[in-house]
């Protein structure tokens, strides 16, 4: 006869949230792009008018068209490729609108990677250079607490998120953000932070997919 293992209300609960930090960990790998591609789209938009009124000089079209290129290589994949490549452009058209968008792009390349490291030095960097849209400022931000919480970094991860709200509180991806924040307090051990995330959610957000999500990973974090 098979011997019965006794399975203590610590070990189960440990269990639980040992489940639910991978369940996360995953969720967070198969839609890290809520904070990395979503504002490419309005990159692209945004450079598209920049170079089409700077693209008077040979040295604009030059830029315009290596960083067509290297965005090409980023959205088909071809990260390490982007990466030199966004690189070469940050180096030899450092005075040019290019170089912002270059910046903040090998953070999310570097990211792609796990290159944690890499990825947040870019995302400081474009931070602390660039005053930027607003937008993709949250995206640096979000994108640094992505890195951290990656590296099981959690209470740096959701001050990040935080700062991600505060760069932009009306952003389309805030609620995003605000998720976040409460999963990564959550695993810090911070439930008292956690609720309020939780709560501006439910407040914002009633009775839509976004909730649904927050309530379901507040559950599986022992939230309530």
């Amino acid at each position: 006869m098979h011997q019965k293992v006794k399975i203590t209300k610590r070990q189960l609960k440990e269990d639980k949230f040992t489940t639910f930090m991978l369940q996360s960990k995953d969720r967070l790998q198969e839609s890290w792009q809520f904070f990395v591609i979503g504002v490419v789209v309005v990159i692209l938009a945004v450079v598209a008018v920049v170079y089409y009124f700077q693209s008077k000089t040979k040295s604009a079209d030059e830029a315009a068209a290596k960083f067509s290129q290297a965005l090409m290589d980023y959205r088909s994949g071809n990260n390490q490729v982007a990466v030199l490549s966004f690189a070469q452009l940050v180096e030899d058209y450092g005075n040019q609108p290019v170089a912002e968008y270059a910046t903040y792009l090998l953070g999310n390349a570097n990211y792609r990677q796990r290159n944690y490291a890499e990825a947040i030095r870019y995302y400081e960097e474009y931070l602390g250079r660039y005053k930027g849209d607003s937008l993709v400022r949250a995206g640096a931000q979000a994108g640094i607490a992505g890195c951290f919480e990656d590296q099981g970094k959690y209470q740096e991860a959701a001050q990040k998120y935080e700062q991600a709200i505060a760069e932009y509180p009306d952003g389309p991806q805030v609620g995003d953000y605000h998720v976040g924040a409460m999963r990564c307090y959550l695993a810090a051990g911070d439930k008292e932070k956690a609720k309020e995330h939780l709560d501006v959610i439910r407040e914002n957000y009633p009775e839509t997919a976004l909730l649904q999500r927050a309530d379901r990973e507040a559950a599986e974090g022992g939230l309530y």
